[in-house]
């Protein structure tokens, strides 16, 4: 890879570490033998040079008790967090801090039958699952001995992990991405505002259409903070005292949206006959917050009838995306639009009016244990919708989300895909996804390649699902849509598919009857993906970690194009116009065009454009619009730009431009030769219990912060959030796969694949990641023994 762009402590630290793991190669393997309860028969680990744990079982059943033992292992506090957070159990170990929390979790929890649940995935899931679950509850029994270490998060926080069920896994489905309830609330806002007219400069409506107010709708009755309780079941856990609070709840909602926009993600694959290698190669780097330790682990398992290695949430048996024998895979979220808000009319304090007569809200009451304090109880009110999530003496505001669906756990039908033998196969496997919406692209080893859009759709008859709709029963779903409607490609004729977010719907797609959804990502990513996979006649794997990383942004030169033919009439816009006209789009870290852009485009364009045509009293519904929605605005007024769109133009133009190139200035020094991206896009990996640690266990638990390129709008993502530029979210995991020599296939996963603060793996791929570089992802058995770290035998005990 290449490495001129990076930092150099960035260089070095990479180059260190890749020949420090092909000396290890060369040593013997550190072994060991355990006796482990739970276990039926003898099983071994083999951790390899980068942390990835190889699973060896004689049955798939050992294969996920083994798989749950060694999650528990590696990512003890970060699994429990989980559990904690999504079940509505942080009070009970944290304190009284954590009860409104624990209350909205808890609203979001599946409530239905868990026969029904079960019966949505395949027979032997539950079983994997109570493998999986008993596995971590052997690891903690361990720990509750004195057998293994506690991990330190615990000690600082004074609490302890808990056992684990099968039904706890499935039954939380907050971790799963679903939209748009969100951009509801904004737009019901900006309505209510007298912002209709200028909606297109907020956000893009994909394919066109015309938004409609539903009858019965008045959007000022939606409270600002009718989302407060779902923000909070949403939210990662904070233990710096933060919490939602409803007098910040616009702030919050727009930083929720920003944050849900920037965390997008890139596959794509390419057929044989356009490969190097003579094979399909598949690759994929998700894109969501970052964390420490890193949201997902990478895991390989061996049993009969089980070999499967790839990525995945670690609080879930199984992985995401990966290969198995015969079938690579990767995602994207695809825009399907699976929840909407509802306003009921309260006729009592626990009824509402539906289809002209009275209908009564369930009332359930939850006991929450709270650390060193009595017990709470709160009241969940749900109505046939789903949970309330609001209400005042008249009016309550309900959601009702695919979540409730039985077979709606996120990721968790993954298992279908387990043991695919064919593209037939798993595209028939994929018709079973629930959550969270993707675009799956996969290839087999005879060669075929496809994509399809999987994910639970509700059947709205008549409404598009961008606002709010009142709950009397005008605006009820109808079901879900047959997945055999949703679209899908089998073997293109260019040879290859790529997604990345965007309105990827086929034209003769009847979205304006099925309304899947409206609302995508900025063709920015998959522009400049299409460009370079359409720009070479073969591809090899070399070339998809390079456009994996790659950080020229489309988005960049269509806003910079808008420069064309203007003339600076101050020194500070000239040398801005002179700067950005020689600009490639690049958002290398030592680039200083790129700084400026992104200060210009970050802090000063869209305000500017907001400032100069929305009315003054709409203009608090547009705080954030989106880049691309503003530059599509510039580029082609129409009417939104005033009597004199030209004239309006131009002073927004240069009057933002000229207002970055001096904060640019002050951010960076007066001198633009020196201005470097790098210098205020930084990665600070800070995990949320570090506020709360000494300065000695701070310093174990965080990142040293790294110079990274690149931006939201580049296939090389990395979002940004807040005030500042630090990147917040990004692919954690990047994946290569060579389809069907499996060994040639290449991971990154930062910052590493422990989450023990103290362990070799806790933060030895950051600096690689941060770098472009990538290590092994072996997968037959004599790979994995060359590259064995160290091997843990097993015998039941």
């Amino acid at each position: 890879m290449n490495y001129s762009n990076l930092t150099r402590p960035a260089r070095i630290i990479a180059a260190i570490l890749l020949t420090a793991a092909s000396a290890a190669s060369l040593a013997t393997p550190r072994s060991e033998t355990r006796s482990l309860a739970g276990l039926a028969t003898p099983a071994r680990v083999v951790t390899d040079h980068w942390g990835v744990p190889h699973i060896q079982a004689a049955t798939a059943r050992d294969a996920f008790f083994l798989q749950g033992y060694t999650a528990a292992g590696d990512r003890l506090w970060q699994i429990d967090l989980w559990r904690k957070r999504g079940l509505g159990r942080l009070s009970a170990s944290f304190g009284a801090t954590f009860v409104a929390q624990d209350r909205a979790a808890r609203l979001f929890l599946y409530r239905g039958s868990m026969a029904a649940e079960w019966a949505a995935y395949p027979a032997d899931s539950k079983g994997w699952t109570e493998a999986f679950a008993a596995g971590i509850n052997a690891y903690i029994d361990e720990v509750s001995a004195g057998r293994r270490a506690l991990p330190p998060e615990f000690a600082l926080t004074g609490s302890a992990p808990e056992h684990w069920t099968a039904d706890d896994i499935v039954r939380i489905r907050s971790n799963a991405l679903v939209a748009n309830l969100g951009n509801e609330v904004a737009r019901a806002r900006s309505l209510c505002l007298g912002g209709a007219k200028w909606e297109p400069i907020r956000i893009a409506i994909e394919p066109r259409h015309s938004v409609r107010l539903p009858e019965g709708l008045d959007p000022c009755s939606v409270p600002a903070a009718v989302l407060s309780d779902y923000l909070l079941a949403t939210a990662p856990v904070s233990f710096d005292g933060q919490r939602v609070a409803a007098a910040s709840a616009m702030q919050l909602l727009t930083a929720f949206n920003a944050s849900a926009a920037d965390e997008g993600s890139n596959n794509w694959v390419v057929d044989a006959a356009h490969s190097a290698t003579g094979r399909p190669i598949l690759a994929n780097d998700p894109h969501r917050a970052h964390g420490v330790p890193s949201l997902r682990s990478v895991v390989h398992l061996d049993a009969p009838g089980l070999h499967l290695i790839g990525a995945g949430e670690p609080a879930l048996p199984g992985i995401a995306f990966g290969h198995n024998a015969d079938v690579a895979w990767g995602l994207t979220i695809f825009g399907i639009d699976q929840e909407d808000l509802y306003g009921l009319a309260l006729m009592s304090p626990d009824t509402y009016r539906f289809r002209g007569k009275t209908r009564a809200l369930t009332s359930v009451v939850e006991r929450i244990e709270v650390k060193g304090e009595a017990a709470r109880t709160v009241t969940l009110r749900f109505s046939h919708l789903g949970p309330v999530i609001w209400s005042d003496a008249t009016h309550a505001f309900a959601v009702r989300s695919v979540w409730a669906e039985p077979g709606a756990s996120g990721y968790f039908n993954a298992a279908w895909m387990f043991g695919v033998r064919d593209a037939a196969e798993f595209d028939a496997a994929s018709r079973h996804w629930g959550t969270p919406p993707l675009n799956f692209v996969y290839a087999d080893r005879r060669g075929t390649i496809g994509w399809r859009a999987a994910g639970f759709t509700p059947v709205r008859n008549n409404w598009d699902g961008l606002l709010p709709v009142p709950g009397d029963g005008s605006h009820e779903w109808h079901g879900l849509m047959p997945a055999s409607l949703l679209p899908a490609v089998r073997n293109p004729a260019k040879g290859w598919i790529a997604t990345a977010n965007e309105m990827n719907l086929p034209p003769d797609f009847p979205n304006e009857t099925r309304h899947v959804g409206y609302e995508w990502a900025d063709r920015s990513r998959i522009d400049r993906i299409g460009a370079v996979l359409g720009a070479k006649p073969t591809f090899d794997l070399a070339d998809a970690m390079a456009l994996q990383t790659d950080q020229v942004s489309p988005l960049a030169l269509r806003t910079t194009a808008l420069l064309h033919g203007l003339s600076g009439d101050t020194p500070d816009q000239i040398a801005a116009l002179a700067l950005l006209s020689r600009w490639d789009g690049g958002e290398q870290i030592d680039s200083a065009a790129a700084a400026l852009f992104e200060v210009w485009s970050q802090r000063h364009l869209r305000h500017a454009t907001v400032a100069a045509v929305v009315p003054a009293t709409a203009q608090p519904a547009f705080t954030n619009p989106a880049l691309g929605a503003v530059v599509t605005t510039l580029a082609d007024p129409g009417t939104l730009l005033g009597s004199h769109p030209e004239t309006t133009r131009r002073a927004i133009l240069l009057g933002s431009l000229g207002d970055a190139w001096a904060e640019t200035a002050r951010l960076l020094g007066p001198e633009p030769a020196r201005w470097r991206w790098g210098d205020l896009h930084v990665a600070r990996f800070v995990p949320a219990v570090a506020t709360v640690a000494g300065a000695t266990l701070r310093a174990q638990l965080e990142m040293a912060p790294l110079q990274v390129g690149g931006s939201a709008s580049t296939p090389m993502a990395t979002g940004m959030g807040g005030a500042g530029f630090d990147v917040m979210s990004g692919a954690s995991v990047r994946m290569v796969l060579d389809v069907g020599e499996w060994d040639n296939s290449m991971f990154i996963n930062t910052p590493g694949q422990s989450g023990n603060p103290f362990s070799a793996h806790y933060r030895d791929l950051y600096p690689l990641w941060a770098a472009g570089q990538y290590v092994p992802l072996v997968f037959s058995p004599a790979a994995v023994e060359r590259e064995a770290e160290s091997i843990v035998s097993f015998t039941p005990s």
